[in-house]
């Protein structure tokens, strides 16, 4: 039997918000970027929301805009940002 959306558990979803963040994490750091650099160039004007979103803290995330942004400026695919 097919898996029903409410199948999908809170801490699922926060795990995939998890391996976003890191991911963006690591791609950031392997373009050399800071955390500064990079919120600035996708429109976030607070670097501790960046954090936050990029550690999954305080239940802060990374939303569709985010990822399409970060995936222009570091020139990679959204899919190396989803899947790794």
């Amino acid at each position: 039997m097919e898996k029903q959306l409410s199948d999908v558990s809170n801490k699922e979803v926060m795990s995939f918000y998890k391996k976003i963040g890191e991911n963006v994490k690591e791609a950031r750091i392997s373009a050399n970027i800071s955390q500064l650099d990079l919120a600035l160039a996708i429109g976030i004007k607070s670097v501790a929301f960046y954090s936050n979103c990029e550690s999954v803290r305080y239940n802060k995330h990374f939303n569709l805009e985010h990822i399409y942004k970060i995936s222009k400026v570091l020139n990679i695919s959204i899919s190396s940002l989803i899947e790794g």
